[in-house]
């Protein structure tokens, strides 16, 4: 069953059309990756998703519903979150005090919760009360990640988080990703790292706001054809 699906998706920003006629699919319990260049569309396919930005054609599916008009304040109610590349922590804040923000929403007691994020991350729990400002690339990245997930999303939309770190912490990343996914949050991953396809169940390739392929992720991987022109190799 999809959790999520795009239908021929027209958007971009303001006269400026960026997707033209994408259509996607995302399994649930499964983790899809989006994967091109930049610029190729990446962002702007996450943005119309979460409803930063309304289509102009097309439809966006999220558990057969439509949610092509709501706002992300709805989506994010729905169960989807939304981890963007760049400043998605609030570096003058704690740690924790990030995390309280990411339960924005929430009217119950989230303490429990943050706690469990902690054990997910134990990178940064022992820095709960340091400014996010002064975490490393990859720390930012986690509590960025974890932010999301005070809301127990179903789904996690997640721009690039590998994007500026150290090949060692990227393998930690991916890691957390796929352990994420273990533990039942469907995930749909925008990267230009081909590594990325690594962790993925399937993949698009997408360049010019279009699809270019699709398919199992390691058969892509695999693909001379894609690697050549996509996955630079």
């Amino acid at each position: 069953m999809s959790t999520l699906r795009m239908e021929n998706v027209v958007s971009g920003y303001g006269s400026m059309e960026v997707l033209h006629g994408i259509s996607l699919e995302v399994p649930e319990g499964k983790i899809v990756t989006i994967l091109g260049p930049n610029g190729a569309g990446k962002t702007t396919i996450l943005r119309t998703i979460f409803g930063e930005i309304l289509p102009t054609e097309g439809k966006v599916y999220y558990k057969d519903k439509d949610i092509s008009g709501l706002h992300p304040d709805q989506v994010a109610h729905m169960g989807m979150c939304y981890v963007p590349q760049e400043a998605n922590v609030f570096a003058a804040l704690s740690v924790q005090e990030n995390l309280e923000m990411g339960a924005f929403i929430r009217k119950d007691d989230y303490r429990p919760r943050m706690e469990e994020v902690f054990a997910m991350f134990p990178e940064i729990s022992p820095r709960r009360k340091s400014r996010a400002g002064e975490l490393s690339g990859g720390m930012r990245q986690m509590l960025a990640i974890g932010r999301a997930l005070m809301l127990n999303p179903e789904v996690l939309l997640l721009d690039e988080p590998s994007t500026g770190l150290a090949p060692f912490l990227v393998d930690q990343i991916f890691a957390k990703i796929q352990d994420l996914n273990k533990s039942g949050v469907t995930v749909l991953l925008v990267e230009q790292n081909a590594q990325a396809l690594g962790c993925a169940d399937t993949a698009y390739i997408v360049e010019g706001g279009e699809k270019r392929a699709e398919g199992p992720a390691q058969a892509l991987l695999k693909d001379a054809e894609i690697a050549k022109h996509y996955l630079g190799r």
